[in-house]
C-alpha cells in the first residue's frame, strides 16, 4: 500500500488555523454543511467516480493524524496565534463521521461535511489535495514531469528578470504559493516553492501551506476565506450586517494582525458600502478572488480617496487565476497607488499540461440555514439554496446577471 497523502495536519492553508481560531473563541458551537463541486466534470481524463474507493482510504487515514509537539511548537510561535487555541489543537483529530463520500449516475464523485465549523471548517484543503493527488496519480508518466519541470524553470528565470526589473523607489513585488488545494502532489508543490524561492527570495515570499513554511524557513501566508463571512449569514446578526459582523470579529481577534479583507462574498460594490471609515483604518488591505481586478483596484482606489486615506499605505493581495505574468503586469498597474501581493495557485503547483481540476468544498449551511456566495465571476456564485439566493441579492442590492 502506498504512504499516506497527508503526512502532517499542518499540510494546510494558514487561514484555517485563522478561522478555526475565531470559530473558537467566539462561536464554537455553530453548526456547518459543506458541498463539493468540480466545476469542470466534463473535461476530466476519466469520471471522478473512479476514485471513490482510494478516496475513502485516504480519509480513513487522513482521521488518525494528529499534531506533533514540534508542529504545536511552531504554531505557537506565530505572533497571532493564542496559546489556548495551540491548547485546543493538541487535542485535536478530525472525525470520520463528519464525512461522507458518495457517486451518482453520472459518475460524479460527491463529499459531504456535516458537523460542528470546528471540526467541518479544517477538512476543505485537506480533502481537495487528496482528491487531486488520487486523481493525477493515474495521469502520471516521465513526460508529464519532463513537461512541468520545463514550465518550472521557465517560471524562475521569470521571477528572476521581474526581480532585475524592479525599481528600488517602487513597492516590491511579492509572490506566494496559494495552490495547496489545486497542487499535482505535495512533493511536486514542495519542489515548486523551493525552487521558486532559490531563485528570487526577494520575490518569491511564502507559501499558504503551512507545512511547507516552516519546514523551508518561508513565511506562512493567510488570513481568511469566504466561507468565514459566510457564516454570519446564519449567526445573530441580521443579514444586511454580516460582512460589517464578520469583520468585527476579525478585528478583535487580531487586533491589528492579519489585517488583509476578503472583499468578494456579495460582490465589491457590495463590500465597499459596508467598509467604512472605520474599517478602512483598521484593516491593512484588500484581497481580490473574483472579477475584473483592474476595475476592482480601481474601485478600492477611488474608495479609499473617498475617505481621504492614502492608498499607498494599503495592500492590495490578488488571488484568483493568477500567473507569474498577469501578477507583474498588474503590479505595475497598481505600484503607484497601493503595495501589492499576488497569491498564485493552480499555475505553480499544477502546471504540468494536464487539464487541472476546479473543483471546491464550500460551506453551504450553517446552523440549519442556507448560507451563500454572490461572487464578482458568475461561475463562482454558490449556493444549494435559489430562494435564499435570491433574498441575498435583493438584501444587498445585486443584479442577477
Amino acid at each position: 500500500m502506498s504512504a499516506p497523502i497527508t503526512r502532517s495536519l499542518l499540510d494546510t492553508d494558514l487561514y484555517k488555523f485563522t478561522m478555526l481560531q475565531v470559530v473558537l473563541h467566539q462561536f464554537p458551537q455553530a453548526h456547518g454543511v459543506y458541498e463539493f463541486r468540480c466545476r469542470n466534470n466534463d473535461a476530466t481524463a476519466y469520471p471522478l467516480a473512479d476514485i471513490k474507493d482510494d478516496l475513502e482510504t485516504e480519509l480513513d487515514r487522513l482521521c488518525t493524524v494528529k499534531f506533533t509537539q514540534d508542529e504545536l511548537d511552531y504554531l505557537r510561535s506565530l505572533r497571532f496565534i493564542k496559546s489556548d487555541f495551540v491548547d485546543y489543537l493538541e487535542l485535536f483529530q478530525l472525525k470520520r463521521r463528519f464525512i461522507h463520500v458518495s457517486t451518482d449516475a453520472d459518475n460524479r464523485l460527491n463529499i459531504r461535511v456535516e458537523g460542528p465549523i470546528i471540526q467541518a471548517m479544517f477538512f476543505e484543503i485537506f480533502v481537495l489535495a487528496i482528491v487531486n493527488e488520487l486523481y493525477f496519480r493515474r495521469l502520471e508518466t516521465p513526460e508529464v514531469l519532463a513537461e512541468g519541470e520545463r514550465r518550472l524553470q521557465a517560471k524562475a528565470a521569470l521571477l528572476r528578470q521581474y526581480a532585475a526589473e524592479q525599481r528600488p523607489q517602487d513597492p516590491p513585488f511579492l509572490v506566494s504559493d496559494f495552490g495547496t488545494r489545486r497542487r499535482y502532489t505535495l512533493d511536486w508543490q514542495e519542489h515548486v516553492v523551493h525552487t521558486l524561492h532559490e531563485a528570487a527570495p526577494e520575490v518569491f515570499r511564502g507559501t499558504s501551506n503551512v507545512y511547507l513554511a516552516k519546514k523551508l524557513g518561508i513565511t506562512p501566508i493567510g488570513t481568511m476565506a469566504h466561507e468565514f463571512l459566510q457564516a454570519f449569514q446564519a449567526l445573530d446578526v441580521r443579514l444586511r450586517d454580516f460582512q460589517k459582523a464578520a469583520l468585527e470579529a476579525w478585528v478583535h481577534e487580531y487586533r491589528g494582525d492579519l489585517g488583509i479583507a476578503l472583499t468578494d462574498v456579495v460582490g465589491m460594490d457590495a463590500f465597499l458600502r459596508d467598509f467604512d471609515l472605520y474599517f478602512a483604518k483598521l484593516f491593512d488591505g484588500l484581497r481580490h478572488d473574483s472579477g475584473d481586478p483592474y476595475v476592482w483596484g480601481d474601485k478600492a482606489y477611488a474608495h479609499y480617496q473617498k475617505l481621504k486615506i492614502d492608498s499607498r499605505t494599503k495592500m492590495l493581495t490578488f488571488s484568483d487565476g493568477l500567473d507569474i505574468e498577469r501578477s507583474w503586469a498588474l503590479h505595475q498597474y497598481f505600484k503607484d497607488r497601493f503595495k501589492t501581493s499576488f497569491g498564485i495557485g493552480t499555475n505553480l503547483t499544477n502546471d504540468l499540461g494536464h487539464t487541472t481540476l476546479n473543483i471546491v468544498l464550500k460551506l453551504v449551511e450553517c446552523n440549519g440555514q442556507s448560507v451563500a456566495k454572490i461572487s464578482d465571476t458568475p461561475g463562482k456564485t454558490m449556493s444549494d439554496n435559489n430562494t435564499f439566493l435570491a433574498y441575498l441579492r435583493q438584501v444587498f442590492q445585486i443584479a442577477e446577471t
